[in-house]
This record gives C-alpha cells, sequence and structure tokens, in this order.
C-alpha cells in the first residue's frame, strides 16, 4: 500500500546523489573485502565465500548475504564455516552493535 502511494517523481531530484552514495558504498564494499575480510580469514576458499557474503551484508542485508554464498556454495562448493560464520555475525555481532551505536548516535543528535 505505501509502495502504491510514493510519489517517485518527487524523488527524480536525488537520483544523481543516491547514484554517487552507492557507488562509493560499492567500491569501499570490494575494497574491504578484497583487502581486510579475505587476508584476515586466511585466503582460502572459504575465506572467499565469506567475503561473497561480506559483499552481500554491506550492499544489503543478511538474506543478500546469504544468496551471494548459496550461489557461490553452487557453483564452486560447499562451505560449511562460512555458512556457520556470516549468519552469527549478521544476526548477533551486528545487533548488538545496532544497540549500543544507535542510542549513542540518537544522544549526539538531541
Amino acid at each position: 500500500m505505501s509502495l502504491m502511494s510514493m510519489q517517485l517523481w518527487a524523488l527524480v531530484d536525488l537520483a544523481g546523489p543516491i547514484f554517487a552514495i552507492l557507488g562509493a558504498q560499492f567500491i569501499v564494499a570490494i575494497a574491504i573485502a578484497v583487502f581486510v575480510v579475505f587476508p584476515l580469514m586466511g585466503k582460502t576458499y572459504d575465506a572467499a565465500v565469506v567475503c561473497s557474503g561480506f559483499g552481500g551484508i554491506s550492499l544489503g542485508s543478511t538474506p543478500t548475504a546469504m544468496a551471494n554464498m548459496s550461489a557461490v556454495a553452487q557453483k564452486y562448493g560447499n562451505s560449511h564455516q562460512a555458512f556457520i560464520i556470516v549468519p552469527l555475525v549478521c544476526a548477533f555481532f551486528i545487533d548488538l552493535a545496532n544497540a549500543l551505536i544507535i542510542p549513542y548516535f540518537l544522544t549526539l543528535i538531541a
């Protein structure tokens, strides 16, 4: 219902900045995956699958991460370690971090 009532033509002026932000986020996510996550995870196949999950997390959400890892696993083989690590990090650590970070920034605003 809310999607049908949205006036998307009112947002056309924001298209450029939104695409710029999305492009910057994409580049930063790739850089972190290649230069931080992959080496820290050990430069193995499991690390590559975790990086695909990280790409899903950084550009979407936990279901996106699981879809990315499933696509890699279907083509190249399973990675049990990655399918344990990524959902736990998404579900547990990110929720805990949000529980601490969001109230902190709300106190800065108010």
